[in-house]
């Protein structure tokens, strides 16, 4: 959430990132809404003080003696009045808090400003491996290999589920612990098993609600959400708290499976392990003051990029244009891998600065020191990435690692998970 004094005060400034945004968030309507809502403020103010100006004549009238009548009758239709403008003040409070809800993240200014095609690759890692003939897809090598059962998945659950079998639940798992045990001994962070059911003020907090709830997989009796990444329960951590300067940063590491309705996929690939209403991911989580907030950027890409290296999977960093990133980021990168059976980069992690923003809505602060030793009170910037997302890393896996038998090796970090397994065979 943008703070509304931020607003005000560079309401051009919003108006130029809500273009290159593409957004359509009427802005004009929204500013003549906070106008109103203030003057009406004003005016309920005005008219309590009257009241109260009226209310120590009374005492006076009385003191004195005289009539308090025509006075007492005043009063009571300025209690009227404000009856009426409470009741209009609080429907334009709860339209205005919406509105603020649904204004995107102002891009940091290094992104560059366009729709996809503006998206620039600025790092590519690794090798593509070549083949003496065409490498089989993923699907190809799940059936194969009878590790993944997509047919009984969609049985049980229907459509772009998945069942994974046999060694293929062991590679799952093996990359679930691989990922988690260099994040929490190598770079630092601290593992979280969180809930996958949350409320609606979690949700709020980190950006999915109010705008995206259409996506998200709801509990209608309830209101609870099924969590569209560990993103969400780890940011709420910290929820309405004051943390203390010297704690900063806290680096969070967290496995979750995520579920995601999909609602806006009509049309692209959703074949095998593409695109999956339920998938497993890594996800890594940051609270850190506002003036390291961008190195820390460039350390959490580190990180992720690290997983990928070790399982020498070719990849590329992608920097996001302004209407590719997400409504909450200010900056992000994704990360890509190659898949040469299917031969496309597959997305498997997008880390992510949101500056304030996230923070502001779900009012996470740390107590800040001064060089002088004042104290103050300031919201903390929020990362997150993929440390990294499956189920393309398995896709990428399957297809870099694949034998002319159609068997797998398995990659060498792996092998300690597999009690030193070397191949996945028929």
């Amino acid at each position: 959430m943008l703070d509304i004094k931020f607003i005000r005060e560079n309401t051009q400034a919003v108006r130029e990132a809500l273009k290159a945004r593409n957004s359509n968030f009427d802005f004009d309507a929204f500013l003549k809404l906070d106008e109103k809502r203030r003057l009406l403020i004003q005016e309920t103010e005005g008219l309590r003080a009257q009241q109260n100006k009226l209310s120590d004549q009374v005492k006076l009238l009385l003191k004195e003696k005289q009539d308090p009548k025509p006075t007492i009758e005043k009063s009571k239709e300025i209690s009227r009045t404000l009856a009426g403008l409470e009741e209009e003040l609080k429907t334009l409070k709860t339209e205005f808090e919406l509105q603020l809800l649904n204004i995107p993240n102002v891009p940091h200014a290094s992104v560059p400003i366009g729709d996809i095609s503006c998206n620039k690759v600025i790092k590519t890692h690794g090798a593509l491996r070549t083949f003496d003939s065409k490498p089989l897809t993923h699907i190809e090598l799940a059936e194969h290999l009878d590790i993944i059962d997509f047919k009984r998945a969609s049985k049980i659950s229907g459509s772009n589920f998945i069942l994974y079998k046999g060694e293929g639940a062991r590679l799952e798992r093996a990359l679930i612990n691989f990922m988690l045990d260099v994040h929490t001994k190598e770079h630092g962070y601290r593992e979280i098993f969180p809930p996958f059911l949350v409320n609606r003020e979690s949700m709020t907090t980190t950006g999915q609600l109010p705008k995206f709830e259409e996506d998200m997989y709801r509990l209608k009796e309830d209101d609870y959400f099924l969590i569209p990444t560990a993103e969400v329960p780890v940011t709420n951590i910290h929820r309405d708290e004051i943390l203390e300067e010297e704690t900063l940063p806290v680096y969070y590491a967290a496995y979750s499976a995520c579920f995601r309705r999909e609602a806006g996929s009509y049309g692209k690939d959703t074949r095998g392990l593409m695109r999956v209403h339920q998938f497993n991911k890594v996800e890594l989580v940051k609270f850190v003051k506002p003036q390291d907030s961008y190195d820390e950027l460039e350390k959490l890409l580190a990180d992720a990029c690290k997983i990928l290296e070790l399982l020498e999977i070719p990849y590329r960093i992608v920097l996001l244009s302004t209407q590719d990133i997400s409504f909450s980021a200010a900056k992000c990168y994704d990360i890509e891998i190659y898949a040469p059976g299917i031969d496309k980069w597959l997305e498997v992690s997008s880390c992510s600065n949101f500056e304030d923003f996230q923070a502001r809505r779900g009012n996470i602060k740390y107590r800040r020191i001064a060089e002088d030793g004042k104290r103050s009170i300031e919201y903390v910037h929020t990362l997150n990435g993929s440390g990294v997302a499956l189920a393309r890393l398995v896709v990428a896996v399957l297809e870099n690692y694949q034998q002319k038998d159609g068997s797998i090796v398995i990659p060498q970090v792996l092998r300690r998970y597999f009690d030193g397994g070397e191949r996945i065979k028929e």
